[in-house]
């Protein structure tokens, strides 16, 4: 089953950032379950993904800027 080429980078930002999943999909693309459908999990094939999708996706990692926690 062949996964789409962005899912790699995805992994990698939300690796380096401790981002869970649905947290990533939910910001980036508006659905917590992106992550789960790109890979296939719980369906015959992965999802297909828009080429608009795809960029707002894009602009989300680029942009992101993580929130500044608070000192004690």
């Amino acid at each position: 089953m062949e996964q789409h080429p962005i899912l790699a980078e995805i992994e990698t930002f939300i690796a380096a950032h401790g981002m869970a999943e649905s947290t990533f999909g939910r910001e980036a693309a508006g659905d917590w379950r992106l992550i789960k459908e790109l890979r296939g999990q719980g369906r015959s094939r992965p999802r297909r993904l828009w080429g608009d999708t795809e960029d707002r996706i894009r602009r989300f990692m680029a942009e992101y800027r993580p929130a500044q926690k608070e000192r004690a």
